[in-house]
This record gives C-alpha cells, sequence and structure tokens, in this order.
C-alpha cells in the first residue's frame, strides 16, 4: 500500500519559504534530481498529489507548463483556474475526505503532499501522515513559512547526501 508523504526542502532553522515566500534560497543550490533521496525517484512512486492554494500558484508562476502527469488536488477557499489538460482537482473542508479519493486513485502508489507546512499539518492531526522526506539546505532565513507548526514525533529511517543537501527519511510515529 501506498503511504502519505511530506517530501519538502527545508532551511536548517526550519523555514520552507521566506516570510514573502520566496524560494530563491532553495534554487540555486546544487542537487542531483537522480541522485539520494531526489525528486526524479521519489516521483516515480506518486501516484495523486495534494497541495496548498499558495504552493500551486508559486508552481504555476515558476513552471511554464504544469509537469505533473499525476492527479493533483489543490485545497483552496478560492476560485483558481486549473492548468490545460491537467487532471487538477480543487477541494476544501477535512482533508480526510481528500485523503480516501488520492488513495482511490493512487493504488499502490504514494501520495505526495507539497505543502505547505500548514496542508501537512492537516493530515498530520487526522492521522494521515506516514512519512515525512526532508532535504536541508545549508542556509538559515530567520523567519518565514515553518516547515511543520505542529509538534509530531517521527523516528529516522535514513540518512543521505545530495549535492548541497543534507537529506533524512522519517517515518510518523502513532501514538499508542
Amino acid at each position: 500500500m501506498g503511504r502519505t508523504v511530506y517530501y519538502v526542502a527545508s532551511s536548517l532553522d526550519g523555514f520552507i519559504a521566506t516570510p514573502d515566500h520566496s524560494l530563491d534560497w532553495l534554487l540555486t543550490r546544487e542537487v542531483d534530481d537522480d541522485g539520494p533521496m531526489g525528486i526524479t525517484p521519489f516521483l516515480a512512486g506518486v501516484g495523486a498529489i495534494v497541495t496548498g492554494s499558495a504552493t500551486y500558484e508559486w508552481v504555476r508562476a515558476y513552471q511554464d507548463a504544469w509537469d505533473y502527469t499525476v492527479p493533483t488536488w489543490v485545497l483552496t477557499h478560492r476560485e483558481l483556474a486549473p492548468p490545460p489538460g491537467a487532471d487538477v482537482r480543487f477541494a476544501r473542508g477535512d482533508v480526510r475526505a481528500v485523503h480516501a479519493e488520492m488513495v482511490a486513485v493512487a493504488g499502490e502508489r504514494d501520495r505526495w503532499i507539497v505543502g505547505g507546512g500548514e496542508v501537512v499539518g492537516q493530515f498530520a492531526d487526522a492521522g494521515l501522515l506516514d512519512e515525512v522526506v526532508i532535504a536541508y539546505a545549508p542556509v538559515t532565513l530567520g523567519a518565514g513559512a515553518p516547515l511543520l507548526p505542529r509538534r509530531l514525533e517521527l523516528r529516522l529511517t535514513e540518512l543521505a547526501r545530495n549535492g548541497e543537501f543534507a537529506c533524512a527519511r522519517y517515518d510518523v510515529v502513532r501514538p499508542g
């Protein structure tokens, strides 16, 4: 069975974006997309994606085209337009319903929570988060969007270096 995974890059001090939502600190770093815990092997195992509206809008502005081929849910309270030809669905409310749809669509493949921290926090609060994979960039931001604005118990399962990044994989430890 696939897992629900928060796969993300973070500053060393635990921020995924600057206070003005910039990722410039991340985009200039050396990384091997095909290397240890790289995005290419990760995406090969993903069958569904969920993201928040701010991350969705950032990706739309940053990419010329929608690069994802699997169904994507965007959690939003606003009316947003899907990219032409892409399977992008807009949802609001309890994340349990979205997760059930993702599980049905993804089958044995993983479900990727792209971000941000509040979105993954909702999945964690509902007991639906299985794994956290973080690529730590060699930079501190001092402030910004937090990696995960919740207390969450994790168990380290893997460490690797990929270019400038220290990468860590954790299982979520469920209470009881």
